[in-house]
């Protein structure tokens, strides 16, 4: 593009498929991809893109007061320079129970800069971690079992770099353990506190075993009978663990219960009658 190789009228392509998309409905939602300024590379920024369609904007941030403020002002700013309307912004993953007064302080804080504040959506853990499915999906390792519930969500992740007693302390509610290959103490202590039939706090959703070291059949047996999730990674424990923290978490179709905690978050916590009274008809071409 920057050199001049990429010849075709993208802008052309978003207008028509606008248009195509409009037929028969009352409303259409565009989802941008990122800040502002996404996009300039090519000459069709998020800002670029709104001004060409004629698209109201809402601006979406996360969770804080500088930082919200900060980010959302300069975002306004370039997409007022391309005389897009900016209709009010919403912030995300606001810890409400730390700091309930965060709300009337970001609505005080935008306003002066003329921008209202349509919403804040609290932090929902939930939300924010992955489900077995997504580990599975973004390692790409070799799965040994898939355990009983491949959509549970994860409560937290833990390296067992320790005794497997020390670990059995540590390790916390629905956690998905990080551990090298050959720790079979380690994986034996963890994957047993599914036969005994009691109902332990600290057991485990699942395992990812790092190193490539292979279970033995003994092993590999109990996380079947365990009936525990287990998937085997190349690399040292560091860098599997390191992968795991940087998945990137999505909402899939079959995410039930996120999905219902989503629209129930959206109901309570937006003023959704003024984000419908920012849409504009489409202009005429």
């Amino acid at each position: 593009m920057i050199n001049g190789e990429v010849v075709e009228d993208l802008g052309a392509r978003i207008l028509g498929a606008q248009q195509r998309l409009a037929v028969g409905r009352d409303l259409l939602l565009l989802e941008g991809t990122g800040h502002a300024g996404v996009g300039a590379v090519i000459g069709l920024s998020n800002a670029d893109v709104a001004a060409l369609l004629g698209a109201p904007v809402v601006i979406v941030s996360e969770g804080g007061i500088g930082r919200p403020i900060d980010e959302i002002v300069l975002n306004a700013a370039l997409f007022a320079a391309r005389g897009v309307e900016v209709a009010g912004a919403i912030v995300n993953k606001v810890n409400l129970d730390a700091q309930p007064e965060l709300p009337r302080l970001l609505e005080r804080g935008l306003a002066r800069h003329g921008i209202p504040l349509l919403g804040v959506l609290p932090y929902r853990e939930i939300l924010s971690n992955p489900t077995l499915a997504i580990i599975e999906d973004g390692l790409q390792g070799e799965t040994l079992w898939p355990g009983r519930d491949m959509d549970a969500i994860i409560g937290r992740v833990s390296v067992a770099a320790m005794q497997a007693e020390h670990v059995l302390a540590r390790i916390g509610e629905s956690a998905l353990v990080v551990v090298p290959g050959d720790r079979e103490d380690v994986i034996e202590a963890l994957a047993s506190l599914w036969l005994d039939g009691r109902d332990h706090p600290n057991r485990p959703l699942g395992f990812v075993l790092s190193g490539g070291y292979r279970p033995s059949a003994r092993v590999s047996d109990l996380l079947r009978r365990a009936n525990i999730f287990a998937v085997l990674m190349e690399g040292d424990t560091y860098s599997v663990a390191s992968q795991v923290h940087d998945l990137l978490v999505k909402t899939h179709p079959e995410d039930t219960r996120k999905i219902d905690e989503i629209k129930s978050l959206v109901a309570n916590s937006l003023d959704i009658d003024r984000v419908l009274q920012a849409a504009r008809p489409l202009p005429a071409r």
